[in-house]
């Protein structure tokens, strides 16, 4: 149990036990029983027949005989009862209680035995559990009828019974041959038998007898730890029974601390949606109304203070059901002066001098009120007491900078937090109250408040609290909760508050602290800082949405954010930190913000935005595809679009055309639509059609409800990628494949194959309403039918004439790379040839002779036959030169005058960069030796 209890503990028993044991300290054990041991006896002999038999027989003077077998009985079992004799002992204890009414001295028999039941249970065997489970269950079943009885003692008795299930004592003596039934073996035996249904039962006849309720209660206490016990109790209504008596008189205090112990136990470990319904009456509720009220104003107690708390959040789960009356029992009433009297002044009596302590409970019930606000009013019955008890403005109150030189009734730890809880509260109830949220003018209250979570100053949060996560030493907790404030009123499209906002300067101001957390960023508070930035483009979306004013002021400082945005690393937006809900937002900026104000859309196209978004649609991330494709539609407006896509080259030089024919191929492979292995369509009927539209019937539907074939245009890509590629014109498209150009095809009938599509949906649902068209209009229709039909034939020739010339160009291409292939191994031949001949040359003398003459040969067959007059003749070999390698052309020439070149001393560029070979500078040179002839030299 979570508290300590505050009555009084069962009484033990206490055997006057006649029958001395051996060993009393020996652990017991199962073995076998020899007739000594059997003599000697754990138990005296005894035939319980017998005793049931007397029981059974009627006379006057039977009495006396009847109580002493019992008495007898009880000094036999002093120890505890075996598991075999349970069953009959039960019988003689309900013979026993048959009596009472007549005759009373059968009270303490009854008394007693029922005592024993109290100690463990012994078994002779291991097996004995499972062989007397069914016994076993019956007979402690039997102890929830026998409250039936109106004793006090004995009831009391029996509930002390119950208690020492839970709190078993081992036995003072060892019985040979007997062993102790395990210690959960009574409460698993108490929840076969249904014990705690009939307990619960028993409440009803004890509603004047406060001991034994109490003594009821605490075993009830016991009982519904249990969750097969908490379902019985559940299906007994004890939850509504408890309930509606909390408030009833009782100097102890246990009846309330009890019955709130079952009621928990019965929340956690049970269905919560019953219980919730049997406490949502007025009776319960009117109970715990005034429980809670007197708890609040006069609970003084560490304990009190708890048990308030405690009330508060039942009382919370039961209003989260709708139809709770508590608007009729005056629970809400109270329940919102309880939350607001330390922020709104108030003269209702019940809240005069009334002041919460900085105590741990107190601080508690702060948070609970703040909370169960936010269920209320989801109720709209509920609007007028929230207007009534000022909620907004009790709440606004914590909106504000803490101001350090004012004494606060809270700890700084504390009110951080329950500044973070009322702003989080604020968010859900200030959407409902409108008017109150602009009568205390919040916009311009919380555009304030995130000024100061902007700024630099030396305020240190605690961020110690769940709404405090990732804020410690920041303001970041305190920034993202009035984002969500923000965002909350501006997701209510109401053009009041909208307006309100541009006009107290919110798009600058928050494009501007969008830039700060840009410059804050760390990568402890990662998560939290994308889902301000989220938060923050959420917002600006739905200021500039409808709103073209608004769209100007954001300008070129929002699409810099933006393109910010789109910049990052795409690995990371897998990761799990909120990057895929930031691009989201970023996406639905771009539609919102930018779109439809040209001045932005110049900015955003000529900053390279379009390339960007087609690189994020390269990602081929299915759940972005949508969105930036319609993003793309809709810049395709802008005439300037255009070369900016046929400009974009992704990965291996892919074009934005083929990306999108790409996409279109992998969309209607995921629908499932009917495609040759060439792409070429096989249905020219159906040619669109996807797998779902083929198991789907055609159903006759009313004229504004959409068919299957209308749907299909919104549900995927198609129509997106065939709008883009329409504005792109479908021509001249760069770094297309033949297999791009048999999609394309199909995208560029996309149009005239679903209006084909819709009309035949038409024409079908005719037949099934069994209607017959007119003639005129019967023809119209085959007509229509036939004409998409030759459209789809068409387009399949168009793409057999397409798949025909690329095998042909395919053929073609690889002719040339054979013959270049051929022309290569020709080239190595003649290489091979040649070296072969060179290597002949240097190692034959004879063949080196002989390829000599047929060079020269070749030398003198190339010339002239006859001079030409004053011809000048050079010679181009040098005589004597055994060699087969053509030598270069010989040519004399005198050196170059020295007036030109400078004499000795000459410092000159030429003479810095080359110097002659003897070293020094250049020298005058009188003559140059002609060399008419080389030297001889050996052959090579």
């Amino acid at each position: 149990m979570s508290r300590a209890e505050a009555a009084e503990p069962a009484e033990a028993p206490e055997p006057s036990s006649r029958i001395k044991f051996s060993s009393p300290r020996q652990i017991p054990i199962v073995g076998v029983v020899t007739e000594d041991e059997e003599v000697q006896g754990a138990f005296k002999s005894m035939d319980l027949n017998r005793v049931i038999k007397l029981f059974e027989e009627t006379g006057d003077d039977l009495e006396e005989r009847q109580l002493k077998s019992v008495k007898k009985l009880v000094q036999c079992y002093q120890n505890g009862f075996p598991l075999r004799d349970l069953a009959q002992i039960f019988k003689i204890l309900n013979l026993c209680a048959e009596k009472i009414k007549t005759q009373p001295h059968f009270i303490e028999p009854a008394y007693n035995i029922i005592k024993l039941c109290g100690l463990p249970f012994l078994k002779k065997k291991a097996s004995d559990e499972i062989t007397y489970a069914e016994d076993t269950a019956n007979s402690i079943g039997l102890l929830g009828d026998l409250m039936k009885i109106q004793n006090s003692e004995l009831r009391i008795q029996i509930c002390k019974c119950i208690i020492d299930f839970y709190h078993a004592e081992p036995p003072k003596k060892h019985i040979t041959g007997y062993q102790q039934a395990s210690s959960s073996y009574k409460i698993k035996m108490a929840e076969v038998g249904e014990l705690a249904k009939t307990m619960i039962q028993s409440l009803e006849l004890l509603e004047n007898q406060l001991v034994e309720k109490l003594w009821v209660l605490k075993a009830l206490q016991h009982l519904s730890t249990s969750e097969v016990n908490c379902t019985l109790m559940v299906k007994a209504q004890a939850a509504s029974g408890i309930c509606a008596h909390l408030n009833d008189p009782d100097p102890s205090g246990q009846l309330l601390f009890r019955s709130s112990e079952i009621l928990w136990n019965l929340l956690e470990k049970s269905s919560k949606e019953e219980i919730i319904q049997q406490l949502s009456n007025l009776k319960c509720l009117l109970a715990l109304k005034e429980v809670f009220k007197n708890l609040f104003i006069r609970g003084v107690s560490h304990y009190d203070r708890q048990l308030r708390n405690d009330i508060l959040v039942i009382t919370t789960i039961i209003s989260q059901n709708p139809g709770a009356p508590m608007i009729e029992s005056g629970f809400t009433r109270d329940l919102i002066l309880f939350a607001t009297f330390n922020e709104v002044k108030s003269q209702n009596p019940l809240v005069k001098g009334l002041k919460l302590s900085n105590s741990y409970e107190d601080f508690e019930l702060k948070k609970l009120l703040f909370n169960i606000i936010v269920i209320l009013c989801k109720d709209l019955s509920t609007i007028q007491l929230l207007i009534d008890g000022k909620v907004i403005l009790a709440l606004f109150t914590y909106v504000k900078r803490p101001e350090k030189h004012k004494i606060l009734e809270w700890s700084a730890a504390q009110y951080e937090e329950l500044q973070l809880h009322a702003i989080a509260t604020l968010s859900s109830v200030a959407p409902f109250l409108i008017d109150e949220y602009l009568f205390y003018k919040g916009n311009a209250q919380v555009l304030e408040f995130l000024a100061w979570c902007d700024n630099e100053d030396s305020f240190f949060s605690h961020g110690n609290s769940f709404h405090g996560a990732g804020g410690r030493g920041n303001k970041f907790a305190q920034m993202r909760y009035s984002l969500r404030l923000l965002r909350a009123m501006v997701y209510l499209e109401n053009d009041t508050i909208n307006k309100d906002l541009c006009e107290n300067g919110a798009i600058q101001q928050l494009i501007g602290i969008f830039k700060n957390t840009i410059s804050k960023y760390n990568d402890k508070e990662e998560a939290i800082l994308l889902e301000i930035q989220s938060d923050i483009l959420l917002i600006l979306s739905g200021l500039c949405e409808y709103h073209i004013p608004g769209k100007e002021i954001f300008g070129t400082g929002g699409v810099d954010i933006i393109l910010h945005v789109m910049k990052t690393d795409p690995k990371k937006i897998q990761s799990g930190l909120g990057y895929n809900v930031l691009l989201y937002s970023t996406l639905d900026s771009i539609w919102c913000c930018i779109l439809g104000c040209y001045p932005s859309e110049d900015y955003f196209l000529e900053k390279e935005g379009i390339f960007l978004l087609l690189d994020l649609l390269a990602l081929n991330q299915k759940k972005f595809c949508n969105l930036i494709l319609g993003i793309m539609v809709e810049f395709c407006d802008n005439p300037k679009t255009a070369a900016h896509v046929n400009a974009w080259r992704g990965k291996k030089d892919q074009t934005a055309a083929s990306l999108l024919i790409k996409l279109w191929r992998k969309e209607e492979k995921e629908l499932g639509v009917k495609r040759d292995k060439y792409g070429k369509i096989v249905d020219t009927k159906k040619p669109l059609f996807t797998s779902f539209q083929e198991e789907q019937k055609i159903i006759p539907l009313p004229a504004n409800c959409p068919t299957i074939a209308v749907m299909d245009v919104a549900e995927n890509i198609r129509a997106k990628i065939y709008a883009v590629l329409g504005k792109l014109d479908f021509e001249n498209l760069p770094g297309l494949s033949a297999e791009d150009f048999v999609t394309l095809c199909i995208i560029h009938r996309y149009l005239d194959f679903k209006i084909g599509e819709i009309w035949n949906e038409i024409y079908e649902e005719i037949k099934l309403e069994k209607l017959r068209p007119v003639t005129t209009d019967k023809k119209i229709l085959e007509s229509i039918t036939a004409a998409s039909e030759n459209i789809g034939k068409m387009v399949v020739s168009l793409q057999s004439e397409m798949i025909e010339s690329q095998a042909c160009q395919d053929v073609q291409n690889e002719q040339k790379v054979y013959t270049k292939i051929q022309a290569t191994h020709k080239q190595r031949e003649l290489a091979n040839k040649s070296w072969e001949n060179f290597l002949a040359r240097t190692s034959n003398a004879k063949t080196l002779k002989k390829a000599k003459r047929l060079q020269e040969k070749a030398i003198e067959s190339s010339r002239y036959g006859e001079r030409p007059p004053n011809a000048i003749f050079h010679r181009t070999d040098i005589k004597g030169l055994n060699a087969t390698v053509p030598s270069g052309g010989v040519v004399t020439v005198e050196s170059t005058p020295a007036r030109l070149v400078g004499g000795p001393l000459a410092d000159t560029d030429i003479a810095l960069k080359k110097l002659p070979i003897r070293g020094g500078a250049l020298q005058k040179v009188k003559a140059v030796k002609t060399v008419d002839e080389p030297k001889k030299s050996d052959p090579a």
